[in-house]
């Protein structure tokens, strides 16, 4: 009898432990908030927690940019930046791309004009994270706006961890994050801006479809590149006929022309020619 209790327990507990884990591996697709968005688990500040089962770490294949950040903020300004992802899973339109969660020390984010489909984590201002139609992105990019705080709060801390998927609802590779972490000085803003970013750097361009190059794309429309052949063709045409005008069309005492013209026409003046 109780070796078919262990029979029992042994399926029971392989039950248990493979929905623990699934539990802890759902796919955030309508964006970071609860318990991801908050403390210690923070996703902006501890990368994709949501991806634990083969995301354990960053990975600097995904390149996680922000651009648009002033090299110090003055309180009476706003910023837009930019956040992008460039690299992992190749991207599939109509299909989730990636996400992102970012967090602030001071301020508020709000989005950016356009970007309607991000929103704060749980409500809280100092957070901004995407949702479900933010997620279908094209091209893994999101404006958010930054309001400072009042002046006098000092350097302002800010985390961001963005994910590159591949889009089948399931967090497993080739899914990809990377995540990172700046800080911006309050001080006299004087309108330039930079970029941070992590990743290994390594932006591939976009491939182009083999043995087919679009000619749209070389400056030049369809038909003026035919054009401009014909053109080519025309005047090579006229400088060889312009050639051979020259060597035989002036008179018969041309020295240019050729032997057999000569014995020809010296047969005409003897009048031995049939």
């Amino acid at each position: 009898m109780g070796g078919k209790i262990n029979d029992l327990k042994m399926p029971l507990i392989l039950l248990l432990t493979a929905l623990l884990l699934a539990s802890t591996s759902i796919a955030e697709s309508d964006g970071i908030t609860g318990d991801q968005a908050a403390g210690e688990t923070d996703v902006a500040k501890n990368g994709c927690t949501c991806h634990t089962n083969n995301l354990v770490a960053p990975s600097d294949s995904v390149t996680l940019l922000v651009d648009g950040l002033p090299y110090m903020w003055s309180e009476d300004s706003t910023y837009t930046f930019t956040i992008q992802l460039i690299g992992g899973p190749e991207i599939d339109p109509g299909h989730n791309t990636g996400g992102f969660s970012m967090r602030a020390s001071s301020g508020s984010f709000s989005a950016a004009e356009g970007y309607g489909s991000l929103v704060h984590n749980d409500g809280s201002p100092q957070t901004m994270t995407h949702t479900s139609e933010g997620a279908e992105v094209t091209d893994r990019m999101w404006l958010v706006t930054w309001t400072p705080p009042s002046s006098g709060t000092g350097d302002v801390k800010f985390w961001v961890a963005g994910n590159s998927v591949d889009g089948n609802g399931a967090p497993t590779a080739p899914d990809s994050y990377n995540r990172l972490s700046f800080s911006i000085t309050e001080g006299n803003d004087d309108g330039n801006t930079r970029m941070v970013f992590a990743g290994d750097g390594n932006i591939a361009a976009p491939v182009v479809d083999s043995g087919h190059i679009d000619l749209h794309s070389m400056g030049a429309p369809f038909r003026a590149h035919w054009l401009g052949l014909l053109g080519f063709g025309a005047v090579i045409s006229v400088i060889i006929f312009c050639g051979f005008f020259l060597r035989y069309g002036f008179s018969r005492h041309y020295e240019g022309r050729s032997n057999l013209l000569r014995l020809r026409i010296k047969n005409l003046k003897r009048g031995d020619h049939i």
